[in-house]
């Protein structure tokens, strides 16, 4: 848990000696607001980013089955006019070219839900930094 302020790095060499008035206060309150507000903005834009490109690798995947569950259909389709035709030679030979198609889209088909299952739609860092500006807002000096 965050123990100072986001800003107080930025502000640690100014002096504390001085009383400011309460508007003072208040504007220095709502500066500090506003910046802690864009940079919680910009890790969200950030972790959507990087979820969205997770998300774009798994559909890649998905395409990838899909386009080799059509070819494991073309290929069954040819096994079975080549199995017809020619009882045993040309249709094995089909059948076993289907098969080695039917294995990878199998193989990319568990990849892609592999890797879809681990996208997550919710920023966890920037709920996990407003859980702390708040807390720190509660109790600003511990």
């Amino acid at each position: 848990m965050a123990t100072l302020s986001p800003l107080s790095r930025a502000r640690s060499a100014e002096p504390y000696g001085e009383e400011r008035s309460a508007g003072e206060l208040l504007s220095r309150v709502t500066s500090d607001l506003q910046v802690l507000f864009r940079q919680e903005v910009e890790l969200a834009k950030a972790e959507v980013k990087e979820e969205g490109a997770k998300a774009g690798k798994a559909a890649g995947m998905y395409g990838g089955a899909g386009f080799a569950g059509y070819l494991v259909l073309l290929f069954l389709s040819l096994a079975a006019m080549f199995g017809l035709a020619n009882v045993m030679d040309a249709g094995w030979a089909a059948l076993i070219v289907a098969a080695l198609w039917a294995v990878a889209a199998a193989v990319l088909y568990r990849k892609g839900r592999a890797k879809m299952r681990t996208v997550s739609p919710k920023p966890e860092n920037t709920v996990q930094t407003l859980k702390e500006d708040a807390e720190w807002a509660r109790h600003p000096t511990k």
